[in-house]
């Protein structure tokens, strides 16, 4: 009898640890007073982190390394994924790797390439110069290569044209806000094809690099190949901020309030300009969390989650 309820009380107790385990997906994970009682979390295992390298699901087809151009004898690369079970044309979900436009990969996605193709969409991954190689603005002018070679090839890697989003952290988020907000259905290359996008998502992409901050960052000076002092006219040519109209792109964008790379006030007034101008806008910012947050496995499924409803509305399966 003894033995009977002490049994039950271990079942009722993992019970409520498996109850408290679950959360709302919909509802911003409760983030950190600061960033260093975050790293003591990460440190200790309590933050739990994403996988960022893992073997392709077994149900997705991938496209490794193709080559979409080559520029001074230098191939650029990209990946495309869907279901191995896909039988029509779906939305394509672009994504652009950050790292200050100096360093990443466009491997680093993988989460979210093999995440969004099993729920159906085409998704790819694409490689642009760093600056270490060339300077601003040749990282947009791959991006836009790549989105019009994406088009070009549709009909091989069924993908619907008319329906593309780009997805960019950090480095990459200006770059995918800097074609979403620079290109429309009317610039077109000599085949014909626009680099313009039907929504972008901003994961806490620099949208001003004219203020303080950017203009005295390394990486910032770097990109542009001059001071700010040099070429103020570069650098607000290089600012999503001042390509704004009501015509752009709906745009998602996520910010941590802990970020220390990205203030998260870049993103504050991205959103006000954009509600300003007419456009379409939505903004999640985090409170206590830092750059990069969506590594965080609770802080993903929540973006996630959010990019989901913002697809279905803006790049629909048919």
């Amino acid at each position: 009898m003894i033995r009977n309820i002490f049994i039950a009380i271990i079942a009722f107790t993992l019970l409520l640890g498996c109850k408290a385990k679950q959360y709302d997906v919909s509802v911003p994970p409760k983030g950190y007073s600061n960033n260093t009682t975050l790293k003591i979390a990460y440190a200790t295992g309590a933050l739990k982190i994403i996988e960022k390298d893992f073997p392709v699901p077994e149900d997705i087809k991938e496209y490794k390394d193709i080559t979409y151009k080559t520029v001074d004898t230098i191939p650029l690369k990209l990946d495309i994924y869907h279901s191995k079970d896909i039988k029509k044309d779906a939305p394509l979900i672009i994504f652009i790797h950050g790292g200050a436009w100096k360093k990443g990969n466009k491997h680093d996605y993988l989460v979210y390439l093999s995440s969004f193709a099993q729920k159906g969409y085409v998704t790819a991954t694409v490689q642009y110069r760093l600056t270490d190689v060339a300077k601003y603005p040749a990282q947009l002018h791959d991006v836009e290569d790549a989105v019009r070679w994406l088009k070009l090839n549709a009909a091989n890697y069924h993908i619907d044209a008319t329906k593309v989003a780009l997805v960019g952290g950090s480095a990459g988020g200006h770059l995918a806000l800097m074609n979403a907000y620079s290109n429309t259905q009317e610039d077109v290359d000599e085949k014909g094809i626009s680099a313009a996008v039907q929504a972008v998502v901003n994961f806490y992409g620099p949208s001003n690099l004219t203020d303080e901050t950017a203009i005295n960052a390394s990486s910032v000076q770097y990109l542009i190949g001059k001071s700010y002092e040099e070429a103020p006219d570069l650098y607000k040519k290089a600012s999503p901020l001042f390509l704004i109209s009501k015509n752009v792109p709906p745009t998602l964008t996520f910010q941590g309030t802990l970020d220390e790379l990205v203030p998260y006030e870049q993103s504050d007034i991205l959103h006000a300009t954009l509600q300003k101008a007419g456009a379409i806008s939505y903004y999640h910012k985090l409170k206590g969390w830092p750059h990069t947050m969506d590594a965080s496995v609770k802080v993903n499924a929540y973006c996630q989650y959010h990019m989901d409803r913002f697809f279905e509305k803006y790049i629909p399966f048919n």
